[in-house]
C-alpha cells in the first residue's frame, strides 16, 4: 500500500466523518424538543418506582402530568408527604398532606379458620383458580386463596402469604395499589393508615353457609349495626361494611361481632 492511497483513505473518513458531524448537528436543530424544565426537577423528585399506584403510566407521565397541572403535587402514595413537599416548592403551590393510605386484605380465612373441600396440586397462582373444581380448594370460594400472586405483584415487598393468607406489613406498604389491582377475588383495599377497625371479611352469602365455610366470616347478622353509636356500620349482602369517614374506633363493633369478622387494626 502506498503513501496516495492512505492520503485517499484518510481523506475520506475525514469527509464522512465531517458529514456526519454536519447531518447530527442539522438533526439537533431539526428536531429539537422543548424540555419542561419543572417537569425534569419533579421528575428528579420522584422515588423512580415506576409502580404506578398514581395512576399514570410509571413516574415520567405523573412528573409531565403535575408539570401541566393535570395532577396534585402530592399524587405520588410512595414518597409520601415528604416529596409532596419538594414537588410543592418546584411548582409553587402548597402541599397539603394527603391521607396515607394502606392495604388490607378482607379476609381471616386461614388454614385454622377456612373449610377445605379437597387437596389441591397445580399451578400457585390465585389467578388460575377460576379453571379449576370449585374456584379453589377452600370451601369460601370468596376468600383469600393463598397462592401469593399479590406477593409476587407487590414491588415493595409489604404483603407475604401465612398460613394461607395474605397478610399485609402496614410500615412497608406504600398504597400503590398493585395488589388491590391483582387480587381476582377483589379482597384487598386501600383503607386509611390510622383505621382502628376494619371487617376481615368479604361474603356475599347468607350466614348459615358462610358458618359452613369458615369460622371467621360475617354472617351478616347486623349485630354490629345495632351497636354502633356513630352509624359507621351497615350490612349490605349479608356483609358488614365500615364507613372509616364516620368511625370513631370506640371497638363495639369488634366486641360485639359474634364471628369476630370485625378486627382491630394492630399498629
Amino acid at each position: 500500500m502506498n503513501v496516495t492511497s492512505i492520503l485517499i483513505a484518510a481523506v475520506i473518513v475525514a469527509a464522512v466523518g465531517v458529514f456526519i458531524g454536519l447531518f447530527l448537528g442539522f438533526a439537533g436543530i431539526r428536531f429539537h424538543v422543548e424540555v419542561d424544565e419543572k417537569e425534569e426537577a419533579v421528575r428528579a423528585a420522584l422515588p423512580g418506582n415506576n409502580c404506578g399506584g398514581c395512576g399514570f403510566a410509571g413516574c415520567d407521565g405523573l412528573a409531565a402530568a403535575i408539570a401541566k397541572g393535570e395532577a396534585p403535587v402530592n399524587a405520588c402514595p410512595v414518597g409520601g408527604e415528604p416529596v409532596a413537599k419538594e414537588i410543592g416548592k418546584i411548582m409553587g403551590v402548597s402541599a397539603d398532606a394527603g391521607k396515607r393510605m394502606v392495604a388490607f386484605v378482607h379476609c381471616q380465612g386461614d388454614c385454622d379458620k377456612a373449610k377445605t373441600q379437597y387437596e389441591y396440586t397445580g399451578a400457585e397462582d390465585c389467578r388460575m383458580m377460576s379453571f379449576v373444581p370449585a374456584g379453589g380448594p377452600k370451601a369460601c370460594s370468596q376468600g383469600c386463596l393463598g397462592y401469593g400472586t399479590c406477593v409476587k405483584e407487590c414491588p415493595f415487598d409489604a404483603i407475604h402469604v401465612k398460613n394461607g393468607i395474605a397478610v399485609v406489613d402496614r410500615e412497608a406498604c406504600k398504597a400503590c395499589g398493585k395488589c388491590v389491582a391483582i387480587c381476582p377475588k377483589h379482597l384487598i383495599t386501600l383503607i386509611p393508615y390510622d383505621a382502628k377497625v376494619a371487617v376481615a371479611c368479604k361474603n356475599k352469602d347468607r350466614g348459615p353457609v358462610v358458618m359452613k365455610e369458615c369460622d371467621a366470616g360475617c354472617i351478616g347478622c347486623g349485630i354490629c349495626v345495632k351497636n354502633c353509636a356513630v352509624g359507621a356500620v351497615k350490612v349490605e349482602s349479608f356483609c358488614a361494611e365500615i364507613d372509616q369517614e364516620k368511625c370513631v374506633g370506640c371497638g363495639a363493633c369488634v366486641e360485639k361481632c359474634p364471628k369476630k369478622a370485625i378486627v382491630r387494626i394492630k399498629k
